[in-house]
C-alpha cells in the first residue's frame, strides 16, 4: 500500500471517529427533544385556556392607561390655568417690589436707549444692506426700539425669576422637614408655617409669611395654598399644595406624607445636580464652539484689519455675516436643546 492510500485511509478513520463521538454525545437528545415538544404542546393548550383572561387583563390595562393619560392632561390644564401670565405676577415672581407702571417706564427707557445707540452707530442714518436688500435707517431704529422695549426688560425679569425660583427650590426641602418635626411634636400646621416664615431666609420666608398672613385673615387653607402656588409656580410647591389639600379633605398621617415628599424633593435635586454634572462637558464644548468665531475674528482683525474689514464694508460681507449669524444661532439653539434636561 502506497503512502497516498495510507493518508486517505487515516483521514476516513478520523472522520468516522468524529461522527461516532457526535452521535454518542447527541444520541440522548431525541428523548429530550420529544419531551420539550410535549411541554410546548401542553403550554399552547394552557395558553388557549388563558387567552380569554389575558384579553381581559389587556383591556383593563388599556383602560387604566387611558385614565392616567386623562388625569395627566387635566393636571397640565389645571396647572396652566392656575399660573398667571400678567406683568404684575411676573414682577412678583421675580421678587421685585415694583409697580407695573414703573416697569413700563423702564421698558420705554430701554427702547429709547436702543434706538439712540443705533442712531449713534450710524446705521440709523445711512441704513444697512442685508443680502442685497437695503434697509433704511429709521426702520432699523424702530426695530431696535421695539427690541429694547419688549425684549430686554422681559429677559431680565425672567432671569431674576429663575434665580429666585432656584433659591426657593434649594430651601424647600428643609422647610418641609420643619413641618414634619413640628407635626410629630404636636404643633398645629399653622404654627409650623409661622416658624418657617420667621426662621427661613428670603425668599422662602417671605412667601410663607404671606401664606400665614392670608390664613390669619380668614382665607381658607386650600385657597391660601392655591395663591401660594400662583406666586411661586414650582413643581415642588405644587406637590406640597396637593399633599396638604388631600390631607385636609381626607385626613391621614401628615408627617409621613410630608416626609415622603421631602425625600422626593431631595431626590429630584440630586438628579438635577447629576444631570448638570453629566452635561457640563457638552456645555463647555458649546461655549468653546460659540466663542471660536469671535476669537478668530479678533485675532485676524488685530493682525490684518484690512483683510477682515471687507465683511462689514461690502454688501457681500454683509450677506456672509448674516448667514454666519443665522447658522451660529441655529447651532447654539440645537446644542442648548440637546443639553437642557427638565425633571
Amino acid at each position: 500500500m502506497n503512502e497516498s492510500m495510507m493518508i486517505y485511509l487515516f483521514g476516513g478513520l478520523c472522520f468516522l471517529a468524529v461522527v461516532g463521538v457526535g452521535l454518542a454525545m447527541t444520541g440522548s437528545g431525541g428523548g429530550a427533544a420529544a419531551k420539550r415538544a410535549r411541554e410546548i404542546g401542553r403550554g399552547e393548550q394552557k395558553s388557549t385556556k388563558r387567552r380569554g383572561g389575558d384579553a381581559d387583563v389587556q383591556k383593563r390595562s388599556r383602560q387604566t392607561q387611558q385614565m392616567l393619560d386623562q388625569l395627566r392632561k387635566e393636571g397640565k390644564q389645571r396647572q396652566s390655568s392656575l399660573i398667571p401670565k400678567d406683568t404684575a405676577s411676573l414682577i412678583s415672581q421675580a421678587g421685585l417690589d415694583l409697580p407695573v407702571s414703573a416697569f413700563w417706564i423702564i421698558c420705554a427707557i430701554s427702547g429709547l436707549a436702543g434706538a439712540v445707540l443705533v442712531f449713534l452707530s450710524g446705521a440709523g442714518v445711512t441704513g444697512a444692506s442685508v443680502r442685497g436688500i437695503f434697509i433704511p435707517g429709521p426702520f432699523i431704529m424702530i426695530a431696535a426700539g421695539i427690541a429694547g422695549f419688549f425684549g430686554l426688560p422681559r429677559w431680565v425679569l425672567g432671569m431674576l425669576a429663575k434665580m429666585r425660583a432656584k433659591k426657593m427650590t434649594n430651601q424647600f426641602a428643609d422647610a418641609i422637614d420643619v413641618i414634619v418635626r413640628g407635626v410629630k411634636s404636636g404643633l398645629p400646621l399653622t404654627e409650623c408655617l409661622r416658624i418657617i416664615a420667621k426662621e427661613s431666609p428670603a425668599p422662602l420666608g417671605e412667601e410663607f409669611e404671606t401664606l400665614t398672613d392670608n390664613i390669619a385673615m380668614g382665607t381658607s387653607v386650600e385657597r391660601s395654598l392655591q395663591k401660594f402656588y400662583q406666586r411661586v409656580p414650582l413643581p415642588e410647591v405644587n406637590f406640597f399644595v396637593i399633599v396638604l389639600t388631600i390631607q385636609a379633605k381626607s385626613g391621614g398621617n401628615l408627617s409621613e406624607a410630608l416626609g415622603n415628599l421631602s425625600n422626593i424633593i431631595r431626590s429630584r435635586k440630586m438628579m438635577r445636580e447629576k444631570i448638570k454634572a453629566m452635561s457640563s462637558e457638552a456645555k463647555a464644548s458649546a461655549m468653546i464652539i460659540a466663542s471660536l468665531p469671535f476669537a478668530v475674528g479678533g485675532m485676524v482683525y488685530a493682525t490684518t484689519p484690512e483683510y477682515i474689514s471687507e465683511l462689514w464694508l461690502t454688501s457681500t460681507g454683509h450677506m456672509i455675516l448674516a448667514g454666519a449669524a443665522g447658522l451660529m444661532f441655529t447651532g447654539i439653539m440645537v446644542m442648548r436643546r440637546m443639553i437642557n434636561f427638565e425633571i
